[in-house]
């Protein structure tokens, strides 16, 4: 008998939950023990006296998986809300990156003119190299990266995906 796997879908789901110790590594442990990949992981604190952090998650999984994800998510007791973005309708997804290029003559002008088509921005200069911050979809920093090696790429620092649903309702 052929069983027929579904296919695993790319998901990012906002986790509001109280902000307290050890939380995170619950979350995370969820996932791990349970063979869940996490493709990026953010955290931020929501609240003015610092008591709900939200916490931004992609994953891929197939739907079934997801299902299970949000339900064992939501039986942890600090977790206020788990909403799956992806299956709730039309969101924002931005990612910041640190991007650093060492070179010299027509490398270094390349790497200012490929920044300025992605829209990065200089944060450090020095004669030999440039720090460029750029912000975007995750598939425009990729390329922003790809384009970067070929003019002296050192090194990059990402954020991960943070994201919010569009439209006037919190998610």
């Amino acid at each position: 008998m052929h069983i027929k796997q579904e296919a695993a879908e790319r998901h990012t789901l906002a986790v509001i939950v109280d902000n307290e110790p050890g939380i995170l590594a619950r979350i995370a442990g969820l996932f791990t023990a349970r063979g869940y990949n996490i493709e990026s992981l953010t955290v931020s604190e929501i609240t003015a006296d610092q008591s709900v952090s939200r916490i931004t998650i992609v994953t891929s999984a197939s739907s079934a998986m997801i299902d299970q994800i949000l339900a064992q998510l939501d039986r942890l007791v600090p977790v206020h809300k788990v909403t799956d973005l992806t299956t709730q309708g039309p969101h924002v997804e931005r990612e910041l990156a640190l991007v650093k290029v060492a070179g010299h003559g027509d490398h270094r002008i390349e790497a200012l003119r490929l920044a300025d088509v992605y829209r990065a921005r200089v944060v450090d200069a020095t004669t030999s190299s440039f720090v460029f911050e750029v912000t975007g979809g995750r598939e425009k920093i990729d390329t922003f990266v790809t384009l970067m090696k070929e003019v002296g790429l050192i090194e990059v620092a990402r954020t991960g995906i943070v994201a919010i649903a569009r439209g006037k309702d919190a998610a």
